[in-house]
């Protein structure tokens, strides 16, 4: 059956596509394009920008580096996180612990993430890599400028410390922290906390270096447990040892029990 001529005198405009133009004002395209102009021409106008240095427009970018973090790791399976300082010299004995650990946890399976810096982050990258491994740096913008390490695969850079740690913890399926300083203790302290309270499954916390943490086990026993600002169980949170064979070990066989269904958090 033939269709019937369309009567144009019937079709219905759409209105409010055409509102704009029907009452004189700047369609939505023109909005957009739209940019500040001068009296003279100038090839750079930092005025222009001033947008960008407010909230609105920072939300945005927290967003988005969510968004790039998430895509540029969206394939990675299985992975450990390991902090330490940025300070540690290629011949000091924890920058050869955390390069065999990488390289160990890299054969058993695991990528290894770090902050993608020089010193242990270093020493771990190269690990994964000595081992045929994935090799990942979420690096952070500093104002004395953090040089991402030769031994990454995969590069994440962040603005914000907060988009960064988040990555190192929604990847992980362990920790392990050798000597650092505030960076590390803040990653530990952090991982603990979240642990304790039950706001995430608990996971493997390996603190590498018996000799460099004992004392603030120590002083953790003696003060916080001891005034009741912590229970003896917290203290069961991490595992330390001075041997990347147990250190492996102990995290591979967490993963295999997945022994992040063990309860945790105040009421277990």
């Amino acid at each position: 059956m033939a269709k019937k001529p369309v009567d144009k005198k019937k079709q219905i405009p759409n209105v409010s596509l055409s509102q704009k133009a029907r009452m004189g004002q700047k369609t939505e395209d023109e909005l957009l394009l739209q940019r500040p102009r001068r009296l003279e021409p100038m090839p750079r106008d930092p005025a222009q920008a001033e947008f960008t240095r407010g909230d609105p427009w920072r939300i945005m970018r927290i967003a988005g580096e969510f968004v790039h973090a998430f895509d540029a790791l969206a394939e990675v399976g299985a992975a450990v996180t390991i902090f330490g300082s940025a300070r540690t010299s290629e011949d000091d004995p924890m920058y050869h612990a955390a390069r065999d650990l990488g390289a160990r946890l890299a054969k058993a399976g695991f990528a290894i993430i770090t902050g993608g810096g020089p010193g242990i982050m270093e020493a771990a990258n190269r690990g994964a890599q000595d081992a045929n491994g994935l090799s990942i740096g979420c690096n952070i913008e500093l104002p004395h400028e953090q040089a991402l390490n030769r031994y990454v695969d995969i590069s994440v850079n962040f603005r914000y410390f907060f988009c960064r740690k988040t990555m190192f913890m929604k990847y992980a399926e362990a920790f392990v922290l050798f000597p650092g300083g505030y960076g590390t203790l803040d990653e530990l302290f952090e991982a603990l906390t979240l642990i304790q309270t039950g706001k995430i499954m608990r996971f493997p916390v390996v603190l590498y270096g018996a000799d460099y943490w004992q004392g603030l086990i120590d002083w953790m026993k003696r003060h916080l447990e001891k005034s009741g600002k912590i229970d003896a169980r917290d203290l069961n949170i991490f595992h330390i040892t001075d041997s990347t064979e147990e250190a492996a070990q102990h995290i591979l066989d967490a993963f295999r029990s997945e022994s992040w269904l063990e309860p945790t958090g105040p009421e277990s």
